[in-house]
């Protein structure tokens, strides 16, 4: 990545800044962060995951109400415009929003939300119209409300989510069935991911606790971290190019641990130049090495973990590489899987695209 000036949009004076140089990391010519004011508070959010000439991204509101919305937003850089392309209702806030990780194009316009169920939708690009294609919930009587769910990137079909029940459901969304149900945690399941490995997929929950499970062996998993006082593991991240590493973030701290799934139980890293509560992680689509995070502190700060190889000493501590300031605590942010020098975030009621 490089370290080059870097001038941000019309309104606005913030510097995306390396840590050490105070130069930002953009390339010349591509030099605007553009930002989407939207009529209520974000916390849902994704980049479309397909080719395009367009940057789309779908983000959710946070209001306490039944009635909640989703928007479509898309990016024209020819036109240096930021706007909202669709909008579809949405019963209560979404609590996670992803579009169909299809970087080769093969699929229609999918994106899924959680909430009370699983629901998949379909978004007609001529029309700029989103209709329900699936809504998913299990045959009890009782539906558990869902904390989080991640779309396998390798096999598109795959579905996994994350629930307060303790359970974590592994769904095939084109027979709109359920591939299997597990119970996960001890108590409630706070997120899942996928690793590069379609087969393997881990969560962490409310009980201080990051496991790993096989889809071909789900008798058993393996315990790859547990937190000091039981303390709740809110969010996790694989690795989008090597199985090896995971990143999470604990309830209520400063800070994202580093995890390698063949030393379970010792943290490899915890990156600590955060000010405030960590919310939000995603690693670069193809770098094995490089990560984002966001917190209540108002930063957004990529890492570099392949300095730690470099230590002379025993430190398992690093600097953050880059540094962005936000005009609020940034509650989210998504990695684009096919523009992968872009990263979105979100704070209050705005929706920021930034080039990295």
């Amino acid at each position: 990545m490089s370290e080059q000036e870097h001038q941000i949009t019309k309104n606005q004076n913030q510097i995306l800044q390396s840590t050490e140089t105070h130069n930002s990391m953009q390339q010349e010519g591509s030099n605007q962060i553009y930002t989407y004011k939207a009529p209520w508070l974000i916390y849902a959010m994704g980049f479309q995951s397909k080719p395009s000439p367009q940057s789309r991204i779908a983000i959710g509101s946070m209001i306490e109400d039944i009635q909640n919305e989703v928007f479509i937003l898309q990016l024209d850089k020819e036109q240096e415009t930021f706007g909202k392309k669709a909008k579809f209702n949405h019963r209560y806030a979404p609590t996670k929003v992803l579009w169909i990780p299809d970087i080769e194009g093969k699929y229609p316009d999918l994106l899924a939300t959680s909430g009370e169920n699983l629901k998949i939708w379909e978004y007609d690009d001529q029309n700029s119209q989103v209709k329900i294609k699936w809504d998913l919930k299990n045959t009890s009587d009782f539906n558990a409300p869902l904390t989080s769910f991640d779309w396998s990137c390798k096999q598109q079909n795959y579905i996994g989510t994350a629930s307060i029940d303790t359970t974590c459901t592994l769904w095939d969304i084109e027979k709109q069935t359920v591939f299997t149900q597990l119970i996960a945690h001890d108590k409630e399941v706070y997120d899942i991911c996928f690793s590069v490995d379609h087969q393997i997929f881990a969560s962490v929950g409310a009980d201080g606790s990051c496991r790993q499970f096989d889809l071909r062996a789900l008798d058993h998993s393996t315990v790859l971290f547990e937190t000091e006082n039981n303390n709740p593991i809110v969010r996790l991240a694989w690795n989008k190019m090597d199985t090896n590493f995971l990143a999470i973030i604990e309830m209520d701290v400063n800070y994202v641990t580093l995890l390698d799934t063949r030393q379970p139980l010792l943290p490899l890293a915890k990156l600590k130049n955060h000010k405030d509560y960590v919310n939000a992680i995603a690693w670069a689509p193809e770098s094995t090495t490089h990560l984002c995070s966001v917190a209540d502190d108002s930063s957004a700060l990529i890492w570099d973990f392949s300095e730690l190889q470099n230590k002379s000493n025993d430190s398992n501590s690093i600097d953050p590489l880059l540094e962005y300031k936000a005009e609020n605590e940034i509650s989210n942010l998504s990695w684009s899987l096919t523009k992968i020098d872009q990263v979105s975030i979100c704070y209050n009621k705005s929706c920021q695209i930034l080039n990295v």
